[in-house]
């Protein structure tokens, strides 16, 4: 009998079967502007890129390339990790374009970006994790568009020692790398990482530059709890980070993390109440909230945030 749902990377045939629940009626993807769709994908496709938005099955893709924001995923499609929740495939990445740099900053030129995204696989093979690539494209970038602002999300940098400063010596707007999920769901979710670890990359990118804001995501329905969920929020202002982002987990294949549940969207919004009373200059929680899903918008808030306090 042939199995549904089949697994897009071989990696995950040896995983067992993890039936993926009905989605409620309050997760949908919109289209809204087919041409404008089209033109992103072109440019996508034109300069060779590759995107976190095709890469991770993201459910915003439709409506973010109908706005022409695409968040570009340097260093190839080929992630060292096998991150249980992540649709990325898994495998022996292949050497770094020396051209990427250039063919981002083209791209972000041609869609007229006015804040871009920049993400990449992990890239455990690199001595320094792939944070002088990073430093390259953030140059490259901000030369052909000295108007734009950039936004990176890193990996964590594990065991690379102080490789993420050469990320921050390039300046980005925001340092963004993602917690995830609890500490107690680590070994299952995401097995290759480290939770401190995460929680001290973020508090040094702080202290590095006080002027780059820091950022940090957050997926639920693992079958986390509430408490679980509020000492991650703890812990990610004890790291000074400014912005939050909580969304829901979506499982991408029967063969990735089972789904524990959904959330209700009247439980982000009180996620998102306590959030911000714990100080985070910005909180963003909603069913379909992603690390990039609105960036342009919330970066122009996280500004406007800031000044309201100095």
């Amino acid at each position: 009998m042939e199995i549904k749902n089949k697994p897009r990377h071989p990696e995950k045939l040896n995983k067992p079967l993890n039936p993926i629940k009905k989605k409620p009626s309050w997760i949908k993807s919109r289209l809204l502007n087919s041409k404008e769709f089209f033109l992103t994908k072109t440019v996508v496709n034109k300069h060779n890129l590759v995107t976190v938005c095709q890469e991770a099955n993201c459910p915003n893709i439709t409506e973010c390339w109908s706005k022409r924001h695409a968040t570009f995923m340097i260093m190839g499609d080929t992630c060292t990790r096998a991150c249980a929740f992540c649709d990325v495939k898994t495998g022996k990445p292949e050497q770094l374009d020396k051209f990427e740099p250039i063919k981002i900053a083209n791209a972000v030129k041609k869609l007229n970006l006015r804040h871009v995204v920049i993400t990449s696989v992990d890239r455990d093979d690199l001595s320094d994790g792939g944070s002088n690539h990073f430093y390259d494209v953030i140059v490259a970038t901000r030369k052909k568009n000295p108007n734009t602002t950039i936004e990176v999300l890193t990996p964590d940098f594990l065991r690379k020692g102080d490789a993420y400063k050469k990320v921050l010596e390039a300046t980005p707007d925001v340092f963004n790398h993602n917690i995830e999920t609890v500490p107690g769901l680590y070994l299952k979710v995401r097995p290759g990482a480290r939770y401190f670890g995460s929680l001290d990359l973020l508090k040094k990118a702080k202290s590095f530059n006080k002027n780059v804001f820091t950022k940090s995501g957050l997926m639920v329905g693992f079958g986390e709890t509430k408490e679980e969920i509020v000492q991650v929020m703890d812990d990610l202002r004890s790291a000074e980070v400014d912005f939050l982002t909580i969304g829901q987990y979506l499982q991408p294949s029967v063969r990735h993390f089972p789904l524990n549940r959904y959330y209700h969207p009247d439980e982000f919004e009180d996620l998102e109440k306590i959030a911000k009373a714990k100080g985070f200059l910005l909180v963003s929680s909603a069913p379909l909230t992603r690390s990039s899903y609105h960036a342009d918008e919330d970066f122009d808030r996280l500004r406007k945030n800031r000044d309201k306090i100095n």
